[in-house]
């Protein structure tokens, strides 16, 4: 394992993912967000240091490039073992995400739905680019 690769590939890897993240949270799902709001999410007078939003996926980016150079025998050549690897670790995410309906009042099973196919979507990507980063 060469960490100048893993280390590049997580950048790189979480900055695209933090870019999806903002594309499928903040464009496309934002009309979804803000029908449950205030009820479920923070009012618009409550919102956290959109810092943050950069700073954990590029964390979750350095994360995943560890385990995915830790385990890159496991996984297929080339983009396809990217994916899959992006595949099992956003159904990890996926199902975790069904724990927000039992503990935040109001939040729907559909919203369950939505955000979790978004997050297996945005590791599958993340796989993707860190298989070509890596390659590279």
């Amino acid at each position: 394992m060469r960490w100048s690769k893993v280390l590049t590939a997580g950048l790189v890897g979480g900055i695209v993912n933090a870019v999806f993240g903002f594309l499928m949270y903040g464009v496309i799902m934002s009309n979804t967000f803000r029908k449950y709001s205030p009820e479920v999410f923070r009012g618009a007078e409550n919102e956290p240091n959109m810092m943050w939003f950069i700073i954990m996926p590029v964390l979750l980016g350095l994360a995943g490039a560890v385990l995915f150079a830790k385990t890159r025998a496991s996984w297929q050549a080339g983009v396809k073992g990217g994916v899959l690897f992006g595949f099992w670790v956003g159904l990890i995410g996926f199902l975790s995400n069904f724990y927000l309906p039992l503990t935040i009042t109001g939040y729907p099973y559909y919203l369950a739905w939505c955000t979790g196919s978004i997050i297996v979507m945005e590791w599958m990507v993340f796989g993707a680019v860190l298989a070509v980063v890596y390659k590279a």
